[in-house]
């Protein structure tokens, strides 16, 4: 995406934004990458600056979460609700209903296909189940203090400018309903402070030998002879060795600061996209094991995008109806206290269930057909030589 096309669609959904992307110097400050989590640590409290707009900004945890200003959150109006379709739900017929029968009872050896062929329907009795699916695309920004070594990189200081606010960054969006990360450092932010691990030394003392460069010798034990009192061959008789931890110098590079005994501070802008899901199945208690839905394919015959969905009022199940009504409020109380939702997507998935009645022989039988590819539920089909039954 261009310059250009993001600060629009930036704009389009958040208002006033920082008038531009990640100056190229920002981002060269940062070589190895702001994301890293174990290259970039978070700063004693000591060391953290004032910030206009980040006074309750913290170093480590997760972060301070940033809401949304009120220009966006008066923007999440409900958009104007979709007339309601007219909704025509499919039957299954007697003729689909044998035929599925008869490909059922084939596909086992030990059937007989003869109550197929030659059933007596009695009645077809439709369950339909259907599958309501909320989906809300959510936007949060959270903000922490992170420090890395300083190494002669350009350090965007608060003499290039004010901080922007965390809702005034550009950051590029993923595409709508898929979950991601980006972290980036907030412009401005950033100072260089002295390394308080090592005193800004960029060395530190090692604890393996006490800064003394040699360690007790860990074939005689510092004793400095064997056991057959010749002089040890390993340490020539001193009981001491040469520290492997600092090889010798008594001193270890900083791990802090790598070595430069300066850190570079800066404020880390964490951006977290994510579709939240809520699910809710229509089920008609059929008698159909409900684990068994899990198996059986559906269709969807409802799709409604927008930037805010509306309750579903007319579908003719109306568990379907409350389902949609739950779901919508339920993310809307929330998704709003952390969130900001940038788009809303609820689906219905149709999951035909029908149960056949018949006869055959004098005696009454049922069976099920399931789901858009009809697959037959028989657990008492009447001519087998075990027990056995399969969706």
């Amino acid at each position: 995406m261009d310059k250009q096309a993001l600060l629009s669609d930036t704009q389009g959904h958040y208002g006033s934004t920082y008038s531009e992307p990640l100056p190229a110097s920002t981002a060269a400050a940062f070589p190895e990458g702001p994301q890293d989590e174990e290259w970039a640590s978070a700063p004693p409290a000591d060391m953290l600056d004032d910030v206009v707009g980040y006074e309750g900004t913290i170093a480590g945890g997760e972060g301070s979460f940033v809401l949304p200003p009120i220009s966006i959150a008066e923007a999440t109006r409900r958009s104007e609700p979709s007339p309601q379709r007219a909704w025509s739900i499919p039957t299954i017929t007697e003729d689909v209903a044998r035929e599925a029968f008869i490909q059922f009872a084939s596909s086992i050896c030990c059937y007989s296909t003869k109550p197929a062929k030659e059933m007596v329907f009695r009645d077809l009795q439709a369950h339909n189940t259907y599958r309501y699916r909320l989906e809300s695309f959510t936007e949060s920004r959270s903000t922490e203090w992170k420090m890395v070594p300083y190494k002669g990189q350009f350090v965007d200081n608060s003499t290039y400018g004010m901080a922007p606010l965390p809702w005034d960054i550009i950051v590029e969006r993923p595409p709508m309903f898929q979950n991601d990360v980006s972290k980036v450092p907030v412009p401005h932010t950033s100072s260089t402070k002295g390394c308080p691990t090592c005193m800004t030394l960029g060395r530190i003392a090692c604890t393996e030998c006490t800064a003394t460069g040699k360690v007790k010798c860990w074939v005689c034990k510092g004793r400095g002879y064997q056991l057959n009192d010749d002089s040890c061959s390993r340490c020539n008789g001193t009981g001491l060795q040469c520290c492997g931890k600092c090889s010798g110098n008594g001193k270890k590079t900083c791990k802090t600061c790598r070595g430069s005994g300066q850190l570079m501070v800066f404020i880390q802008l964490t951006v977290k996209w994510k579709n939240n899901i809520l699910e809710n199945i229509a089920e008609r208690q059929s008698g159909l094991p409900i684990e068994r839905l899990d198996k059986i394919n559906g269709q969807n015959i409802f799709t409604d995008q927008q930037f805010r969905v509306s309750p579903i009022v007319a579908f003719p199940d109306s568990q379907v109806n409350l389902a949609s009504q739950k779901a919508i409020q339920e993310h809307e109380i929330q998704l709003a206290r952390t969130s900001y939702i940038i788009q809303q997507r609820q689906t219905i998935e149709f999951i035909p269930i029908t149960q056949v009645y018949y006869s055959w022989k004098d005696e009454e039988y049922s069976y099920f057909t399931c789901g858009i590819d009809n697959k037959v539920y028989a657990p008492d089909y009447p001519a087998k030589c075990c027990c056995c039954s399969i969706l």
